[in-house]
């Protein structure tokens, strides 16, 4: 099927506990990347493309564009709750963009990519550019799933 409903983080790994100094006897628990997706068209220019849950660590952001984006300077820029995290990445008109976009190198994008905030946060994106008459697309947003502090490794494993 492939989707599945969680409240996280899960915990994966065969060590829950440290117990020793050896690998084999050191906590080796981690958490799960996982994606939203959203297609994106040339006529909506913006748009609100998914939530993320609360506390989420942004470890990626692509663009996969089955249509190419045509027009003057076609540019496409993400979001998260309301802070520019992606540059005002540009697209070449008539050149299908396929693969990671540019994150932006600020301090507000750095906090937001790295724990998104105690509250559910919405991915949104911006098409820019003039004379816009082609262009279909997909953004894929993956992300660890943490707690809604941000923290996803409990010093102690409880069952």
């Amino acid at each position: 099927m492939g989707l599945a409903s969680h409240f996280g983080p899960w915990r994966l790994g065969t060590v829950p506990n440290t117990t020793g100094t050896t690998a084999g006897t050191i906590n080796n628990m981690g958490a799960t990347i996982v994606a939203q997706k959203a297609a994106i068209a040339y006529g909506t220019t913006s748009g609100t493309a998914f939530v993320i849950p609360a506390g989420a660590t942004i470890t990626g952001i692509a663009l996969y564009s089955s249509t190419a984006f045509t027009g003057t300077s076609p540019t496409l820029t993400v979001s998260v709750a309301g802070t520019a995290v992606t540059t005002a990445n540009a697209l070449t008109s008539g050149t299908a963009f396929n693969g990671s976009l540019a994150l932006a190198q600020t301090a507000g994008a750095a906090s937001l990519l790295s724990n998104v905030g105690t509250t559910d946060a919405s991915v949104t994106y911006s098409i820019g550019g003039s004379g816009l008459s082609a262009g279909v697309g997909t953004i894929v947003v993956s992300y660890m799933v943490n707690l809604s502090d941000g923290t996803y490794n409990p010093t102690a494993y409880t069952a």
